[in-house]
């Protein structure tokens, strides 16, 4: 039912005269992103987690293969869009910010954000088709963030992000080269995962499962980790030949920029901010815009995988919910508001197009994950 209202919606969308197209496009691509998500549980701090936990690797290799497939992708969709990497010429709309203490900063509270609610931005969208009691606290929290973001941005862009530097990787070793690092990078990073694996996690032991227990999996379990990787790295890649980079927090920092103008909190002039490329935040007069049908499409869609599944468990909050999922979510938005992204917009597609600010915020937001789970570990613990 889900399924079919999706697919009547998208139709009705197509028809319209401007943009209709566009606009179908990005609730069916949503909607397989929510699904992808959801049944594979694609999740940055889960998989950091259990790596740091339990040393199982599996999750993060699944981030490098999805970094490796749309990095793949991007090269041969900008080598065709600009086929001379020539400074000071970019690649429109791409995930390529500025490289400073700042960026670095947002990545380390995104990070500690994503330790403290429970997950990342994108996660929380899917967890709160699930019926999670944190997700709505982290999202609220999270536009409130963004809110704050846009408090300090003027005072953190004149002293330092106006004089970054933005480094696009095929300006200085060209589509080639660009490709051939990139891609050692993420393969060296694997076989140091592998090598560092618990090996009791990754052994199997008895007869495998039988074809009919893989059936059901399918529709009842967790996907396989490589499926998930393989998926979110081929989607970034498929919404890019249509529509704007991959991005979740656009239709989000939108909305919280228009009601915090609207509160007098948020500054008049936002410098710089307007000029920069990834996940833009102008606030507009409707959600009905590629970023947000995709992520009420993701939404939708991992409500519908949830439900099928027997995954759908809405639990009442408890006063700790709301705590982590406010608490966690302020950093998680203040975040990605500076970092002009969030894991899926300035990691994934920032990385994938080659940008070294998603490399940086990248590891900064791991830095800051392991961090946060270490300490929450050391609070529980006494």
């Amino acid at each position: 039912m889900i399924a079919g209202a999706l697919i009547a919606t998208a139709r009705a969308l197509a028809t319209q005269t401007a943009g209709g197209s566009a606009l179908a496009f990005a609730l069916i691509l949503g909607s397989t992103l929510g699904v992808v998500l959801q049944r594979s549980r694609f999740c940055f701090l889960c998989h950091t987690r259990d790596f740091v936990d339990r040393r199982d690797p599996r999750g993060l290799l699944a981030i490098l293969l999805a970094l490796a497939v749309g990095t793949i992708g991007y090269h041969i969709v900008f080598g065709s869009w600009l086929p001379n990497p020539l400074p000071p010429r970019l690649p429109p709309d791409a995930h390529i910010g500025p490289v400073s203490w700042v960026l670095a900063l947002a990545g380390l509270a995104f990070g500690l954000g994503m330790a403290l609610s429970g997950s990342c931005v994108s996660a929380h969208l899917y967890r709160l088709a699930e019926g999670s009691p944190v997700a709505p606290f982290a999202l609220i929290g999270t536009a409130g963030g963004f809110v704050l973001g846009f408090v300090t941005w003027n005072t953190l862009y004149l002293q330092t992000v106006s004089t970054a530097p933005v480094v696009w990787l095929p300006h200085h070793l060209g589509y080639g080269g660009s490709l051939a690092l990139q891609l050692a990078v993420l393969a060296g990073l694997a076989a140091l995962l592998w090598n560092w694996r618990a090996p009791s996690d990754m052994s199997r032991t008895g007869p495998g499962p039988s074809l009919s227990e893989v059936v059901r999996s399918w529709f009842t379990g967790r996907w396989p980790y490589w499926v998930g990787g393989l998926g979110v790295g081929a989607i970034g890649f498929l919404v890019v030949l249509r529509m704007t980079p991959l991005g979740v927090t656009s239709a989000i920092g939108s909305g919280a920029r228009a009601l915090g103008s609207d509160a007098g909190l948020v500054p008049q002039r936002l410098e710089g901010l307007d000029g920069f490329a990834g996940c833009a935040t102008m606030p507009g007069d409707t959600w009905m815009t590629p970023n947000g049908l995709l992520v009420t499409g993701l939404v939708a869609g991992a409500f519908a995988a949830s439900f099928a599944s027997g995954q759908f468990a809405p639990r009442w909050p408890t006063l700790r919910d709301a705590a982590r999922g406010l608490g966690g979510g302020l950093l998680l938005g203040w975040g990605a508001m500076t970092g002009l992204g969030c894991t899926i917009g300035t990691l994934l597609s920032g990385t994938m197009a080659a940008a070294l600010s998603g490399w940086v915020f990248g590891a900064f937001v791991f830095v800051g994950t392991w961090g946060g789970l270490a300490l929450a570990r050391r609070t529980s613990a006494r």
